[in-house]
């Protein structure tokens, strides 16, 4: 069973001192996850294209440069204008200035054109390459996660933040740099006047810091503590434009009643965050009110000095334009800052979804590769099993034998643990407790994607997905190209060939209307006959259906049910079937009540035993029986 989930909301962040001692290791701790964080996402970068990574930060300094060849340049015009109106000078130096300056405007232009071109397609290949490691991780997480809604939200929240986050982040950090060099440039201007200016300038820019900061991470931490609103605002909002639910929504008149809800989780969820928005621009704009009375007073002092004739005219452009560039500047490193912070803190559920470990592997140093084509055998020995984050057992101590050549029917109410049963069988999950044997060795022992491909199934919740009907059927072994003499027998095989050749493209038809405006939808019967013809399509040793002909009539499944005993020649067959009439035949019969077996025998050994068998098969005969009378 994979270890319980560790990363819960609180592990994200640093517990605050209680003590003034441990600040410095308080801030230390969150220092060190802010650059592990943005260290992360740098990395990605770097894995989709080492020269993106390059290309941005140059576009990036040069960004940074701009603003002071601007104010200099602008500075030697003024200047140049007026020396040449004070001594009537020629327009020599002017020209010149003004030329280097549409020079400068060119080509400011021209890097403008060329960075917002890479950002652009940078980002499309950073996010592609984001979305296919995820995929790529997604097909390795064990299926006992999925069943953990702490983990299930990391996988969401990964999902749905890695295509903007990482490049949110990264072009944050990229204007932080550029903002960087032109704040320090002005500072080394600034420092012509006084070395004091630059340094007021940037002191004043720490209570903005401090508040953004403190304020992003108070965002994040109420989006963390009202995810499960979140996610009850996306569940509402989804049944209105889920397909599959807007007949029932319509009929039933839901609709007013989900927008209700949404509604009011709407407002609970909105009332924190505003008061969290408000507080934060109040602090915003008393701050802003003392950082605009200092510039004043700042603008009044390089004023007195080129009145006094300290400074030229142009001078005063300068000057006052590097108190402007600073001032904006240190705002904009401040923001971009608290932007990266709170994107990282968000990046972190990708993180923690990229290093979870799988447990479902070999135990074996050498693992076992399970033979093909030969007969096996299945034990399971004291087998209990738990759901991971529940206390209650689905099963209880279970055991039994299936030999070579055995069909084997799983039968129990719903809820029995039939459908459980059959993924610890598959090894889609581990015993709580017990062990499960192919073949005389432990299921664990054997290589995972090997033991995968022995198995032929149907599962209740089958899969339907929107490509063709031969690609549909395919499936069934998509490790080889498609054989489509193997689609079209298995198509027979499944009673499903005949409504295909009614399609208006026949197995090239596309289904669903998805992404095709011609594709078709199919019945739930015709579906389900496609998932049946892609376990006839697989070239597996053990057969395994549950409730393959839940959707089917009667005559249908009796049709199926004789292509079966086709199929199962010299395998071993399992499957679960509420229709009991399918088990007469059966070598063997388990029947389950909750979670435990009850009885185990042939149809004629629990029919005359009497018991819980006998009941069920009992009941549901007569409703066949009254109905027919």
């Amino acid at each position: 069973m994979p270890p319980p989930l560790r990363h819960n909301n609180d592990s994200l962040k640093p517990q605050k001192p209680k003590r003034i001692q441990d600040v410095p290791k308080y801030l230390k701790e969150i220092l060190f996850g802010f650059f592990k964080r943005l260290f992360y996402i740098f990395t990605l970068v770097w894995e989709t294209k080492k020269g993106i990574f390059f290309t941005l930060i140059f576009f990036a300094i040069l960004t940074g440069l701009f603003p002071i060849i601007s104010a200099y340049i602008s500075a030697q015009i003024l200047n140049s204008l007026a020396v040449a109106y004070i001594k009537q000078t020629g327009l020599d130096t002017i020209v010149f200035w003004l030329i280097l300056y549409f020079v400068y405007l060119f080509v400011n232009k021209i890097v403008s054109y060329l960075q917002s071109m890479v950002t652009r397609v940078s980002g499309e290949l950073v996010t592609n390459h984001i979305k296919v490691k995820i995929l790529n991780k997604a097909k390795e997480v064990d299926i006992g996660r999925f069943d953990v809604p702490e983990f299930y939200e990391k996988l969401e929240n990964a999902n749905r933040e890695a295509g903007m986050r990482p490049i949110q982040i990264l072009n944050s950090t990229l204007n932080t740099i550029s903002n960087l060099i032109t704040v320090i440039g002005f500072v080394v201007i600034l420092c012509n006047i006084s070395a004091l200016v630059p340094i007021i300038i940037i002191i004043l820019g720490l209570p903005t810091a401090i508040i953004n900061f403190t304020f992003r991470q108070k965002n994040v931490n109420y989006m963390r503590r009202k995810s499960k609103e979140r996610r009850q605002m996306d569940y509402y909002s989804s049944l209105l434009t889920n397909k599959d639910l807007v007949k029932e929504i319509r009929l039933f008149g839901l609709a007013d009643l989900f927008i209700s809800r949404y509604k009011e989780v709407f407002k609970k969820y909105f009332s924190g965050l505003k008061k969290l928005i408000v507080r934060e621009n109040i602090w915003n704009i008393t701050v802003s009110f003392i950082i605009t009375l200092v510039n004043c007073l700042l603008f009044l002092y390089v004023a007195y000095k080129v009145a006094r004739g300290e400074l030229q005219i142009g001078d005063y452009s300068l000057y006052t334009g590097a108190l402007n560039s600073i001032s904006s500047g240190v705002s904009s490193i401040i923001i971009s800052t608290a932007t990266i912070f709170e994107g990282t803190l968000f990046i972190e559920n990708m993180i923690v979804f990229m290093k979870d470990k799988r447990q479902i592997v070999s135990i074996a140093n050498e693992p076992r590769i399970p033979n093909r084509a030969v007969g096996h055998t299945i034990e399971f020995r004291n087998v209990s099993f738990k759901y991971p984050g529940t206390e209650r057992y689905v099963l209880k101590n279970i055991n039994f034998t299936l030999n070579n050549n055995d069909t084997a029917v799983l039968v129990g109410l719903n809820g029995a643990g039939k459908t459980t049963l059959i993924k610890l069988l598959t090894r889609l999950y581990d015993p709580t407790e017990g062990e499960i044997y192919l073949d005389g060795y432990d299921l664990r022992e054997y290589e995972v994607t090997e033991l995968y491909n022995l198995f032929g199934i149907v599962f209740q919740d089958f899969g339907k997905y929107a490509v063709t009907v031969k690609e549909n059927i395919a499936f069934g072994d998509a490790h080889v190209e498609i054989d489509e003499n193997r689609v079209r027998v298995a198509a027979k095989q499944s009673n499903s060939v005949d409504y295909i050749e009614k399609l208006p493209e026949k197995f090239d038809t596309h289904l669903m209307r998805y992404f095709e405006e011609k594709g078709i939808e199919l019945s739930i019967g015709q579906w389900q006959k496609l998932s049946i013809a892609r376990a006839f399509y697989s070239e597996s040793d053990i057969l395994i259906l549950d409730e393959p002909t839940a959707s089917l009539d009667a005559i249908a499944e009796q049709e199926i049910f004789n292509q079966f005993d086709e199929l199962r020649k010299d395998k071993l067959t399992l499957f679960v079937s509420h229709r009991l009439s399918s088990a007469t035949t059966a070598s063997k019969i388990i029947v389950l009540l909750d979670g435990e077996i009850v009885e185990e025998g042939t149809h004629n050994d629990l029919m005359a035993s009497k018991g819980h068998y006998y009941k069920l098969f009992s009941t549901q005969a007569k409703r066949y029986t009254t109905a027919e009378a």
